[in-house]
């Protein structure tokens, strides 16, 4: 049976795709959640419509993420911080630690959009990547000196 997926579904395509899956499949999940529509002619047509719409929309979402970035990219951010033997700071620095800073300097980015994968603890210069789109993750620079 052909339907036309509405949302995205792990290991079966994305929305506006047009697969092949068995009825049954079909008429117990795709079709009563939502998640896709059956592939007559009339159908076809209103998701190439709303396919156009949402690549749009997302484009200028693009477009949006992409010239923030710009801005963000030239922040560069000081931590002080007590430091022991060996360069090793007393405590760490994270995500939620740098998002503050930057909502002080006026930039509001959340902070789980800042891929820290772990606290720095050490002192140095780090390059912090910043996901404000699928597609677009400026860095910023994050300095953390002794206090």
């Amino acid at each position: 049976m052909e339907v036309i997926l509405r949302q995205a579904v792990e290991n079966l395509g994305h929305p506006g795709d047009l697969v092949t899956v068995s009825a049954g499949f079909a008429r117990n999940y795709l079709l009563p959640r939502g998640v896709a529509v059956t592939a007559t002619e009339g159908n076809k047509r209103r998701i190439a419509v709303e396919k156009a719409r949402l690549e749009a929309a997302e484009s200028a979402r693009r477009q949006t993420a992409q010239e923030y970035a710009t801005k963000v990219e030239q922040i560069s951010l000081t931590f002080s911080a007590r430091v022991g033997e060996e360069g090793k700071l007393f405590g760490s620095v994270t995500s939620a630690d740098i998002a503050q800073q930057l909502e002080a300097q006026g930039f509001h980015i959340e902070k789980r959009q800042i891929d820290l994968h772990e606290p720095i603890k050490a002192l140095g210069v780090y390059r912090v990547p910043i996901k404000l789109h699928a597609d677009v993750k400026p860095e910023i620079k994050v300095w953390v000196i002794k206090q």
